[in-house]
């Protein structure tokens, strides 16, 4: 591994960073019928993001400034996910929020909450993962009490604010007994001096980072705001928080894997709980929903617990890192489209609105399938693929029973999915069905076909990701 300095290693993440401050210009000095022109140049930035991003994941690994950021293809694959995620979701913008005078604010919110899941992804300092961390949760907390006049939308983000908060406060107390155990916050000499530190200051170390990020993966127990999220913020913004500070969250988890001693703190029995428990919780409350959006959240919270399986398994097996990377590409494209078909129905959320809509609008109707199908792992698309990975991961860990777990939940998530689907093919048309705009359908169609190219694709998927270079290892 090298040493850098260099400043083009931030590249994407500055190009995000320029984006956010060019949008909130704009915002401020135009018209509020020009503010839609914020829509394609948050678009511009994160497309340069994403191929400064790439540029960078074709050189060697690299630990830049002084120790303190990760240039490994974790990182790559993690950051160009986040991207390709917050694009589509920008592409639900410009209709959902067509008459909001603060339309052109939005978008600056999206991208600074894109730019803390990326610093996230990178971080091998724990400082630094905090000011990540904080940057997430700020601009989530506007993004989801965003329209102030409507009570879901301002219950959605003061729950969203109270439970962030107690988790922050919670990940900080984390940072601070592993100062006091390690005596620095770099990974990479943590994962050297807590070694011989007290292993009963280890485990509540292990448990309280743990808990402080699960609110950012959406997983028990702090993961009451996600349905709340999902059925009561803009729908761009459901789309967005529960799955951008998702990957933020579980790839950082990953990384401090291999910074706490695993045996002496506890910490692989304590992700493996959480794990059971989230996508039992997220599969059981998702069982009676009777309203789409929530039904979504709780599936959010579901396919957190899968990919907490493959955190539980770092260190253990190889193949952990690379299924979680692949497990969360899955799951970005497939949760982003089922939200781009809601926000394409004009927020349509009760399950006997969307009676017959494979006769009124054929072609939303096959995609929400193919993001169902796809959020619970049905060949050969991107979630398949994903929950493979993580399951063979599991098992070559050692974690039979846990991989024994998450294959059940997932047959039981299908029955909620039909639940969904079944209306749509089985019912008659309760009525005729517009569309938002052409934006949220060219989104559902390009998440769609991402959908099924990452399902096809998997392979390449995981030997991107294959290797990453976890630089908290001595």
């Amino acid at each position: 591994m090298q040493m850098s300095m260099q400043v083009s290693h931030l590249a994407p993440q500055l190009a995000v960073l320029m984006g956010a401050v060019v949008t909130l210009l704009v915002a401020m000095f135009t018209t509020r019928q020009r503010q839609w022109v914020n829509a394609p140049l948050a678009l511009v930035a994160l497309v340069v993001a994403a191929v400064l991003q790439v540029d960078l994941a074709g050189g060697p690994a690299v630990l830049a400034f002084d120790g303190l950021w990760a240039l490994d293809r974790m990182t790559a694959v993690g950051s160009i996910t986040v991207v390709v995620a917050t694009g589509l979701v920008v592409a639900l913008v410009p209709g959902w929020l067509a008459t909001d005078a603060r339309h052109g604010e939005y978008y600056p919110m999206l991208l600074l909450g894109a730019l803390g899941a990326m610093v996230m992804v990178a971080a091998v300092d724990l400082n630094e993962l905090i000011v990540g961390v904080v940057l997430s949760s700020v601009t989530g907390y506007v993004l989801a009490a965003w329209h102030r006049q409507s009570a879901w939308s301002v219950e959605a983000g003061m729950k969203y604010f109270l439970v962030g908060g107690l988790a922050n406060i919670v990940l900080l107390v984390g940072a601070v007994l592993a100062f006091t155990a390690g005596g620095t916050t770099d990974h990479a000499v943590l994962a050297v001096t807590l070694a011989d530190a007290d292993p009963w200051l280890l485990v509540p170390m292990a448990a309280t980072l743990v808990v402080g990020l699960a609110f950012k993966a959406g997983a028990v127990p702090v993961h009451s705001w996600v349905p709340d999220v999902a059925q009561g913020a803009p729908v761009p913004s459901a789309a967005f928080l529960t799955v951008v500070p998702k990957i933020g969250g579980l790839l950082a988890l990953a990384r401090l894997a291999t910074v706490v001693p695993i045996d002496a703190s506890g910490w692989r029995p304590v992700v493996a709980v959480v794990a059971v428990a989230t996508m039992s919780v997220g599969t059981l409350a998702a069982l009676g929903q009777d309203d789409v959006r929530r039904l979504l959240g709780w599936s959010s919270v579901s396919q957190a617990g899968y990919a907490l399986v493959a955190v539980a398994v770092v260190g253990r097996s190889e193949r952990a890192v690379p299924a979680l990377v692949l497990f969360l590409a899955g799951y970005a494209v497939a949760n982003v489209a089922a939200f781009g078909v809601v926000a394409a129905l004009r927020g349509r959320t009760s399950l006997a609105d969307w009676s017959g809509l494979a006769r009124s609008r054929p072609g939303l109707a096959v995609a929400m399938v193919v993001a169902l199908l796809s959020l619970v792992g049905i060949p050969p698309l991107a979630g398949f693929a994903g929950k493979f990975a993580v399951f063979a991961a599991a098992v070559d860990g050692g974690m039979t029973w846990l991989a024994v777990v998450a294959v059940v939940n997932t047959v039981v998530s299908l029955a909620y999915s039909l639940r969904v689907v079944a209306p749509m093919f089985l019912d008659e048309p309760v009525g005729s069905v517009h569309v938002l705009d052409r934006w949220s359908v060219v989104a559902v169609v390009v998440a769609t076909v991402a959908i099924l190219a990452v399902g096809v694709a998997a392979d390449l998927v995981l030997s991107g990701a294959t290797g990453s270079v976890l630089p908290a290892l001595p």
